[in-house]
């Protein structure tokens, strides 16, 4: 097995349908949904919701108070325009506004905002960093490798 991996993402909403209701709005299409949980496909890992009471039980921790907003998750783009327009769809589906997109002291241009359970997605253009036709990612490397 090749190097670090995340292969799944489960966000804890409070409630399914309105969540499942605003991702779609910004344009997410469910592969698969089952009793309490949908799944997305997202470049090489599955996002999924699942009910945030079921999230702590499922992990042995019945009753246990799970926070968000302590993480981000990132969608990079290959220039500010596509941050804009991911931006405002997201806006337009019903996410708060955190920090408007704007360019940024590292070099980039990059905006926050909050899915109706306050998990906080950046929405990103990095120059440094090439973004592949389908989404993904390559960080770029010093000519010594690291």
């Amino acid at each position: 097995m090749r190097g670090p991996r995340v292969s799944l993402v489960t966000l804890g909403v409070s409630d399914l349908e309105r969540s499942r209701a605003f991702y779609e709005a910004w344009g997410w299409r469910p592969v698969e949904a089952e009793d309490g949980v949908v799944f997305y496909q997202a470049n090489g890992l599955v996002i999924s919701l699942f009910g945030v009471e079921a999230l702590a039980e499922d992990q042995a921790r019945p009753g246990a108070t799970l926070g968000t907003g302590a993480m981000t998750l990132a969608q990079n783009y290959p220039n500010e325009s596509a941050v804009d327009k991911v931006f405002k769809a997201g806006l337009a589906a019903g996410a708060s506004m955190l920090k408007r997109p704007q360019k940024v002291f590292w070099g980039g241009y990059s905006g926050y905002l909050a899915d109706p359970d306050g998990h906080v997605w950046e929405i990103a253009y990095n120059p440094y960093w090439t973004v592949e036709r389908d989404g993904s990612v390559v960080l770029e490397r010093d000519d010594d490798g690291a």
